[in-house]
């Protein structure tokens, strides 16, 4: 089983609107290979896409929003309160703070904690790309 990692969020976030993208790479560092990026996502399109990737894999899975800046000035934002908060206190992988780092407490769309759960079912092609035009909607409005 590999490892799902999550930003954990209150319901009313408004990150939760965002497009969300996975990242797909080794579980350890004795594999060496170059990360996959996947999407952009719906948020629940992601988790299940990932979760059904590394339940069977010993791979990681971060799933993570994508910040729609349109300018320079706002990237240097995210990036200025990223280092911000880096020099206050990293998050470790298993911090509740940083979110999930494994299939199983994983949440599902209806916030139920899982002891075990088991690999969800992927969203059809279908759902995934209205989820796209869905997003897309959002980016260009």
């Amino acid at each position: 089983m590999g490892a799902l990692v999550t930003l954990d969020l209150p319901d009313d976030s408004p990150t939760l609107d965002l497009p969300w993208i996975i990242t797909f790479g080794p579980l350890s560092d004795d594999d060496e290979w170059e990360p996959v990026v996947c999407g952009p996502y719906e948020r629940q399109h992601a988790l299940s896409l990932a979760e059904s990737v590394v339940a069977d894999e010993q791979l990681m899975a971060v799933v993570e929003p994508l910040l729609p800046s349109t300018a320079a000035a706002e990237i240097r934002d995210e990036i200025e309160k990223a280092r911000r908060l880096a020099e206050e206190e990293p998050p470790q992988l298993g911090d509740e703070s940083f979110g999930d780092t494994g299939l199983s407490g994983l949440l599902d769309e209806d916030g139920h904690d899982h002891d075990h759960l088991e690999a969800a079912e992927p969203p059809t092609s279908a759902e995934i790309k209205a989820g796209m035009r869905r997003i897309a909607a959002k980016l260009s409005a």
